[in-house]
This record gives structure tokens, sequence and C-alpha cells, in this order.
């Protein structure tokens, strides 16, 4: 139920309230007068009619004085005058309207009114005189009246009264239900409106309510709101993107660190075709070939010319910048493109890089180029832990787990990628703080502490995590969780 109903409800039973009181108020008080008006009326009559009476009684007799209660009676419309005898068996056209039991006053010589129903069923109001005459009691003169006009009246001003009420009630509604709309309702259907739009993230337009009171003050308080939230959205965007733009060119510092790991092992892996196309194309130029001879040696040096293309087409791959676009993709092929970029590196320190991928593709909702850098930074991470060699092993595989509390999600398959080394592993103190930014125990020269960092936030971007399991001495073990795509993307990524 709306305010403005509610208020107009409690203004309506409040006046229902005084206005009821007052008129049951009002019709017990014309009642009482009504009834005083009549009771004095016939006491009035009856005490005049007695002295005359008993007047006439003294001078002319008992006779003389009925005769006079009986005209009186007769041009008396309003009321009725009867003598009525006192004794115990009166005549029965003596006899008066209330049995004797109940006018013990009147017996007693004191005037009384009674109320009684008559045989007709006519209730009346009734008057009783007592009537002495040199010291004796001879009778009383009854004085009687119908209530029948009193009811009438008081209906008719019960009717009055409940119609008056009404209509004051029915005319405060519509005041209070106009009021309470141009008031309240009106101003208060706009703060929600604008509320509305607040939660949908508009804060544009100022709310104007023209009002002095409480909801003025709410919507001044309101807009100010507003301003400040604006505010404080253009600060939090300027410094999301801030943190956008610094973490992309962290990462892409880190990127450009591995290249500089890998530059030597190019370095060597262009040094072997290099000499290959040197000494071909020098048997050309000088003629020590001819015929077919010469056909193969150009398809030698084509060959190992695609080869170096091949390998520096790698290496602007990796170190190229850009943002992140996830999709469906297969890891097979990015764990493999690590893995040969990454060999040299691996001869140089006495590692043997093995990959088990299984059969059919491992797909996931990855960007490929982040993806790749993760897998590079840990594969680095795990030589640089290897000074005395060993085997370094990329695994691909399915695992249902329970994502971390910070995290979050419910349990459910995902696709793993398990980088496992038998380096020097990592100290039980030190384990809490390897994905810290610049954080590292390496010498100088052999890390940034950005690596770890980097991977981590970028398996977070992809809505998984990496955990860790290591002891010293015994190497440590990676492994990334990343959701698989989504049936429907597969396959409109397959064709």
């Amino acid at each position: 139920m709306k305010l403005i109903h509610k208020l107009t409800i409690a203004i309506v039973f409040g006046i229902t309230l005084v206005m009821a009181g007052n008129a049951l108020f009002q019709v017990r008080r014309e009642a009482e007068l009504f009834d005083a008006d009549s009771s004095h009326d016939q006491h009035t009559v009856g005490r005049v009619l007695r002295a005359s009476v008993q007047a006439v009684w003294r001078a002319d007799g008992e006779q003389a004085a009925r005769r006079l209660i009986a005209d009186a009676n007769e041009s008396n419309t309003d009321l009725t005058l009867r003598w009525v005898s006192l004794e115990p068996d009166p005549a029965p056209a003596d006899a008066p309207e209330v049995p004797r039991e109940r006018l013990p006053a009147v017996l007693a010589g004191r005037e009384s009114v009674v109320r009684g129903r008559l045989p007709s069923g006519d209730e009346r109001r009734i008057t009783y005189i007592p009537v002495a005459v040199d010291g004796i009691r001879r009778g009383a003169i009854e004085v009687s009246e119908s209530l029948s006009p009193e009811r009438h009246f008081m209906r008719a001003t019960e009717l009055q009264v409940v119609a008056t009420t009404a209509l004051m009630v029915m005319l405060c509604a519509g005041i209070a239900l106009a009021l309470g709309f141009w008031f309240v309702g009106r101003p208060m259907q706009a703060l929600c409106e604008k509320a509305r739009r607040v939660g949908e993230g508009d804060l544009s337009g100022p709310l104007v309510v023209r009002q002095r009171d409480e909801i003025g003050e709410l919507a001044a308080e309101l807009n100010a709101m507003c301003a400040r939230l604006a505010a404080t959205n253009q600060q939090l965007k300027a410094a999301t993107e801030a943190r956008i733009a610094a973490l992309e060119q962290l990462r892409h510092a880190d990127r450009l660190k591995t290249v500089g790991h890998l530059a030597s092992g190019v370095a060597h892996e262009l040094g072997t075709p290099l000499n290959v196309v040197s000494g071909r194309a020098k048997m050309i130029a000088q003629g020590m070939v001819s015929g077919d001879d010469v056909a193969e040696n150009a398809r030698i040096i084509s060959e190992q010319a695609a080869r170096i293309a091949a390998i520096i087409r790698q290496l602007l791959d990796f170190s190229r910048r850009r943002g992140p676009r996830l999709g469906p993709g297969d890891l097979r092929p990015i764990a493999g493109r690590t893995v040969e970029l990454l060999a040299t590196l691996a001869r140089k320190r006495s590692v043997t890089l093995d990959l088990e991928a299984g059969e059919g593709p491992v797909t996931a909702e990855i960007d490929e180029a982040q993806v790749q850098q993760v897998l590079a930074n840990l594969v680095v991470n795990g030589l640089q832990a290897m000074p005395q060699g060993g085997r370094l092993m990329l695994r691909l595989d399915h695992r249902r787990a329970t994502p971390p509390p910070d995290v979050g999600g419910e349990t459910a398959d995902y696709v793993t990628v398990t980088v496992e080394d038998q380096g020097t592993g990592i100290a039980p103190e030190i384990l809490a703080r390897i994905f810290e930014p610049f954080f590292t125990t390496k010498e100088v020269g052999e890390g940034t502490g950005l690596g770890l960092s980097v991977a981590y936030g970028i398996v977070r971007e992809h809505g998984g995590w990496i955990e860790v399991d290591s002891r010293p001495g015994e190497g440590s073990r990676f492994t990334i969780f990343l959701r698989p795509a989504p049936e429907q993307a597969l396959r409109e990524a397959l064709g």
C-alpha cells in the first residue's frame, strides 16, 4: 500500500473517530434536552391544573373539578389529562395507566414521572401530580404524552448527524488525498524514479523537488550523493585505466625479459641455418656446382631461410604487446611452441624438456598469447631453479576440482597444465610470497620477480588459479587450472 493511502486512511480514521464521538454526544444531548423539555412541560401543565382543580374543588365540589380536567384535556392536543384515584380499588375509569406498585412516590404525596407502554402498544411518558384538598389527599392528575414524536425527532437527528459525518469524512479524505499526492506522492514518485536510475548506473540529471521540507532535503542529499558518486566513478575509471595500462606494461616488460633470456638461444638456433645458407650460396657463386646441384642447393637455401623466418616469427609473436582476447583455444600447440621456443635455453642448462599432451585437443577459454607467456614464465622459472640440469615436464590433463575461496565457485571439471621441475625447490617460509610482484630469491641478473606475479595475474583474469607443491631439494610442481571452453563456442571455433 502506498504511503499516501496509509496517510489518508489514518487521517480519515482519526476524523471518523472524532466525528462519531461528537455525533454520539450530540444525539445524547438532544435526547436529554428533548426529554427535559417534555418533562418540564408536563410538570408545568400539571401544577397549573392542580392549582385550578384545588380551587374549583373547594368552591364547587368534586364534579366541577373533574369537568375542569376533562375540558383541559379536550383543549390540549399534545397531552392527555386525566383524574385518577389513588385508592386501592378505584373505579376502572379512574384507575391510573401505571400499576400502583410502580407509584410509591405518588402514593407518598410526591410528584413522579414514569414511562409505560399502553395495551395499544404506544409508549408514553406519564407524570403524576398528587392533589390534596383541605389537607386530604383526593387523588392525582395524570399527564401523559406519547414518545413517538421524541423517537421521530431522535431518528431525524441521527440521520442528520450520520449524513454530516459522512460528508465531512469524504471531504477530508478528498482533501487529504489531493494534498498527499501533491506534497508526498508526486515527490516520492520522483525520488523512486531517481533511485531506480541510480541503481541502473545513471547518475545524470538532478532531481528537482521544489519543497522546503524533509522530502526536499532528501532530494537535495540524493542529488549531492549522485554528484559524489559520479566524481568517484570518474576517479575509479581513471585509476582502473591506469592500473590496466600499468599491468599491461608490466606484462610486456616481463615478456621482453623472457625474450632477453631467449636471445642467446635464438642466436645459436639461427647460426646453423645461416652457415648452411652462406656455404651453399658461396658454392653457387664460385661455380662449384652445376646442373641439378644448383637447384638442390637453392632448395636447401630456401628451406633454411624459411627455418630462420619461423624462428624470428615465434620470437616476434611472443614479444608483441596486445590486449587479452578470450576464446576457445587448444593448449597442445601452445605448449608445443613454448617447448620449441625454450629448447635451446634448456639445452644450455642441461635440462630435458618433455611434453605430455595425450591424444586429441585440450581446449580451454583462453587468450593464446597470454597463456603462452604464462607457460614460458613457469618453464623459465623451472630452468633457473635447475642449475645442475635434469628433467622438466609439461603435462596437459583434465581434473575435477573445487576453486579456492578467493576464486569462488562450485566443484567442476577444469583443464590443467602442470609444469614440474627437478630443481632446488621452495622453502615453506617463502612459498606464500612467490606470487608477489618483484619478490625473488634468484641471483642478480637471473630474475626481476615479475614472472610468477604476471603468470598469476593472467591466470586469475582467465577465471582460474595456480596451485604450487614444492619441497626444498625435491623440485616444484606448478598446476594451472583453466575453465574448459563452452561446447557451443568450441563447435563454432571448430566450424
